[in-house]
């Protein structure tokens, strides 16, 4: 996550093998897509597992500025 929160480019944070998530994982995705954001870069989501995006949608993370995601919108998925 350290080299993420540096990264001098959008990040790609490839989800598709991550079965679990809890808060502290979507509060970890929040942060970074703040800090990104203010760098005038975003976070690409990709290969969010179903039982992943629901939290992600319960939280809200995908109506972040910062957050895009590969495929198709996940606020019509």
């Amino acid at each position: 996550m350290v080299r993420a929160f540096r990264a001098q480019t959008n990040v790609t944070v490839d989800l598709s093998e991550l079965a679990f998530a809890d808060a502290s994982v979507m509060l970890d995705l929040a942060v970074l897509a703040r800090r990104l954001r203010a760098k005038g870069r975003e976070i690409l989501v990709r290969g969010t597992q179903p039982q992943v995006m629901a939290l992600i949608k319960h939280v809200g993370l995908h109506r972040l500025p910062a957050v895009t995601f590969e495929g198709a919108s996940p606020a019509y998925a």
